[in-house]
């Protein structure tokens, strides 16, 4: 069943999701024994606000938690009881490969955005990405995920990863230092949130094509403001890109 989500409940008296629904340690060990099914959480947030603020505030951060352990514990480990741009948004970024529109982010390449199965997220890639000077910052990438025999493009990978404390990281210290601009238009996939391009402030190391198998000249990818990272590369055939690997 699809739920059109509601955005007027404000939980008034004659509110009638406050009468008789379940309370939230309830709701918890619901989705407990649910292996916090994200398809679920996402249904149950399109009910109303009351359902949507507890997704956002216990369900998607024990998806996270479940999904991915010892990063989100990484995550977390400067103290804070949050991670930026919300679970959410985090949880998404997990599980949805953003794909690309006509006239978006990647110019006039069109794939639609899908959720995968399961990605591999990498702290040790990240470093691949980050320049020298900002390799203290801490950045987990995904595996490309491919879509292969995209016609001229030839064979299309899109990456996403997120940075560790991101407002105090040294890719944003650089990209202000550069007078890096924010797209006008477009917003990151996961959080909303405006977007900086890498490639803009020539801040993509030779080192990221190496890590993905890519053509060097052939990747771009953009950080938010909450440290949400989304890119796309053109894929290497199989036996260039093993040669590649072995130099790196």
């Amino acid at each position: 069943m699809i739920l059109t989500k509601q955005y007027r409940c404000v939980h008034s008296a004659s509110c009638q999701c406050t009468k008789g629904h379940l309370s939230e340690d309830a709701i918890f060990l619901v989705f407990q024994h649910l292996n916090w099914n994200p398809k679920l959480i996402a249904t149950l947030s399109c009910a109303c606000k009351w359902f949507d603020d507890l997704a956002k505030r216990v369900l998607w951060k024990e998806f996270c938690r479940t999904r991915a352990p010892k990063m989100m514990l990484d995550l977390q480990s400067s103290g804070s009881h949050s991670v930026d741009g919300n679970w959410r948004a985090l949880g998404k970024l997990l599980i949805y490969c953003s794909g690309c529109k006509k006239g978006g982010l990647f110019n006039n390449i069109q794939i639609p955005g899908h959720f995968v199965y399961r990605t591999r997220f990498s702290r040790t890639s990240g470093k691949s990405f980050l320049m020298p000077q900002c390799r203290t910052d801490i950045l987990y990438v995904s595996d490309p995920c491919e879509h292969l025999d995209q016609g001229e493009e030839g064979d299309i990978g899109f990456f996403r990863g997120i940075f560790k404390s991101f407002s105090m990281s040294k890719v944003r210290k650089m990209l202000i230092k550069r007078g890096a601009e924010l797209h006008p238009t477009e917003v990151c996939p996961y959080c909303k949130a405006k977007l900086w391009s890498m490639l803009q402030a020539k801040m993509i190391p030779q080192s990221a094509s190496c890590r993905l198998g890519a053509y060097e000249d052939c990747i771009d990818y953009y950080v938010c403001l909450n440290g949400h990272m989304l890119g796309i590369c053109t894929l290497l055939p199989l036996s260039d890109s093993e040669e590649t690997s072995e130099l790196e």
